[in-house]
């Protein structure tokens, strides 16, 4: 709420939901952890994922970006994305519904 970001919980187990996580997730094991032998699949890799990040994020172009990478995606819509206190003033606390995960609103959607 201090940001301003709306919190939409999906139903447990619902991968077609959330869609991008998954297609990440897909893509970091067939191109990442697939190189790297299980025996070294150890909570030491943190010096390879970082590799991983930023290779993903500013060296390998993405087929859904037209070749950009995300980095160059985020350059290319930069000036869209609005500044704090623009989305300051549009926001209106009153209007805003948020519901906790435990809300019985959360358990009756499911």
């Amino acid at each position: 709420m201090d940001h301003f970001i709306k919190f939409r919980p999906i139903k447990p187990r619902s991968p077609h939901l959330n869609g991008k996580v998954e297609r990440s997730q897909l893509t970091d094991k067939a191109e990442f952890y697939s190189t790297i032998p299980k025996k070294e699949r150890t909570l030491q890799l943190a010096n390879k994922l970082k590799e991983w990040q930023d290779f993903y994020n500013y060296k390998r172009p993405h087929a859904s970006l037209n070749g950009m990478t995300p980095y160059e995606k985020l350059l290319s819509v930069e000036q869209l994305i609005p500044i704090q206190p623009d989305v300051t003033a549009k926001y209106w606390e009153k209007d805003e519904k948020i519901h906790s995960r435990n809300s019985a609103w959360y358990y009756r959607k499911r």
